[in-house]
């Protein structure tokens, strides 16, 4: 027997066997090429190529997080801002993100910058800080139309910070407390007019009750003398009627 040539039979045996064995993992397709010319995608788990002709690129299918760095945008109103976003996008065609795009991260990066720039310049201030679900979902369907050609499906946009000026900030916040202090003298103005048709009414329901407004007149010789804990002598409504009309006379 042989035994070195047995032994070089085993090394060109595993030279043969391993490039031909290829594992793939569940959140991994494989797409195959053979001389160069596309074959078909494997699917999870064990898988066999013809060595040293086929070519099995793998490609993973979960969810990415890109951050679109700070980007100056100038809005509808001619504001200028700092704004920056997160995009969460996956791969759903394998395939096509091999053949149809040298790097799809780095190609939506790009369409994410510009998609940004583009749909904030066609909204005003208002709209970017109060309305913001909205624009999320314009970027959205803008930026996963343009990369579903290459097999990439942009599941969520968001927007996340937006950098006023300084001295837009200062104006923003003055005019916030101007508005504070109207609804505040807003509210205390109406307070004083139900204060005041209460107080209408309370009067001329007293006035067409003599009886009633004795007896206020004495509850509140009451209170006077309780809280400033003195002797108050009372004296008749009658009477200072009376003596109201004599200094009328």
């Amino acid at each position: 027997m042989n035994i070195p040539l047995l032994i070089g039979i085993a090394v060109l045996a595993l030279l043969l066997v391993l490039p031909a064995v290829k594992i793939i993992w569940q959140y991994q397709r494989g797409v195959v090429f053979r001389f160069g010319k596309l074959v078909g995608e494997r699917g999870p788990g064990f898988n066999v190529i013809v060595p040293y002709i086929d070519r099995l690129i793998k490609v993973d299918m979960r969810v990415e997080t890109l951050v679109v760095q700070p980007q100056e945008v100038i809005t509808r109103d001619n504001v200028t801002v700092q704004v920056d976003a997160v995009i969460f996008f996956q791969p759903v065609n394998a395939t096509d993100t091999i053949i149809k795009v040298g790097n799809y991260g780095k190609a939506t990066s790009q369409i994410a910058q510009t998609t940004l720039r583009s749909v904030l310049g066609q909204s005003d201030l208002d709209e970017l800080l109060a309305h913001r679900d909205k624009i999320n979902q314009r970027l959205r369907e803008i930026i996963d139309s343009q990369t579903e050609p290459w097999g990439v499906k942009a599941n969520i946009v968001e927007v996340k910070d937006v950098v006023l000026p300084e001295a837009l900030q200062r104006v923003m916040s003055r005019q916030a407390e101007a508005e504070r202090e109207k609804r505040a003298k807003i509210i205390h103005a109406e307070g004083e007019l139900i204060a005041s048709e209460s107080l209408a009414k309370a009067g001329d329901t007293l006035a067409a009750s003599p009886a009633s407004l004795q007896l206020r007149y004495m509850q509140t010789l009451v209170e006077m003398a309780g809280e400033k804990n003195a002797t108050i002598l009372p004296i008749p409504l009658d009477l200072l009627h009376e003596f109201s009309k004599a200094l009328k006379e």
